[in-house]
């Protein structure tokens, strides 16, 4: 039996919000319509879809494995829809895109206010997680990611800084009472604060390059945080003068511009490639996520 088009949408809206109240602020829906739909779909199947508890509501296997398929084949509808709606004057409806801490922090400040006011009718929500993601299964129309990290059968514009820099820096009482490193190896002698992927690796070897001298130290670390969504409480320990840190020039420079840190070893700090803005070339570009890229084209 062909499940109702009007509970599949339920089941996937609820469970891209994980919850039926945050999914009935997304829609003019109810929370309770909303789970009487899925309660039908799931009759109808034969098979639980969703996990309820007081505090959260996540996909079973089933579950997930229907999203899976639905989400994108649901998202090409809303493309069509919007690309409908786009034919007016000017674009309008949703922009969702799914991007790293890092990016949300250095990258998009100087970008989303003035497409927001360029692009009044255009509302836009960002996703910001570190987890390597299908981002159009997820309900994403875009994703922003370096480019060694992009996935395949995707186009990738160019957005933000072409050029970035690790920088390598400490409080300046912590260098005054330990010594400042001349040379990247003299960091093993350091307290380091480290990073941790979400895949459980750590931030390191650190890399740094000179004239063509590539140095690859691992340090020890005295402290380790989650990359992206803990990073500020590593800078909060350096600038507490807890030991040496390893990240974004970009994310550091205001508190070297206040003095609270100090750069260490700025001669071999390596620069490396900017992020990318990517999307399927393969489907509708919905008149939000075009111009969107049109906007960040027009900036370089």
């Amino acid at each position: 039996m062909r499940a109702d088009l009007e509970d599949l949408n339920a089941f996937v809206t609820v469970a891209r919000a994980r919850g039926f109240r945050d999914a009935a602020r997304n829609t003019d829906v109810s929370a309770s319509t909303l789970s009487e739909a899925v309660q039908r779909l799931e009759t109808r199947l034969g098979v639980r879809l969703l996990h309820r508890t007081t505090r959260s509501v996540t996909p079973t296997e089933a579950g997930a494995l229907l999203m899976a398929r639905l989400a994108p084949a649901f998202s090409e509808v809303e493309a069509a829809l919007d690309m409908i709606e786009g034919l007016r004057d000017q674009p309008s409806g949703t922009l969702r895109l799914n991007v790293p801490v890092s990016a949300a922090r250095l990258t998009l400040p100087s970008i989303l206010p003035g497409f927001l006011k360029a692009y009044p009718d255009i509302r836009v929500e960002i996703d910001a997680e570190d987890h390597l993601i299908d981002v159009l299964a997820s309900g994403n129309d875009a994703g922003i990611r370096y480019d060694e990290r992009l996935e395949q059968d995707m186009i990738a514009v160019p957005i933000g800084p072409r050029i970035q820099r690790f920088a390598t820096a400490a409080a300046p009482e912590y260098l005054d009472r330990h010594g400042r490193p001349k040379h990247p190896r003299d960091l093993l002698g350091h307290a380091c604060i480290l990073g941790r992927f979400v895949t459980g690796a750590l931030s390191s070897p650190w890399e740094f390059e000179r004239n063509g001298d590539v140095v690859r130290v691992e340090p020890q670390s005295r402290l380790v945080v989650r990359v992206g969504g803990a990073s500020d409480l590593g800078v909060a320990a350096a600038l507490a003068g807890i030991g040496i840190i390893h990240l974004f020039e970009d994310w550091l420079r205001p508190h070297f511009e206040s003095g609270r840190l100090e750069p260490v070893l700025a001669e071999w700090w390596q620069p490396f490639t900017g992020p990318f803005l990517y999307y399927s070339g393969s489907r509708l570009v919905p008149p939000p996520l075009r111009a969107f890229i049109d906007y960040i084209k027009a900036l370089r």
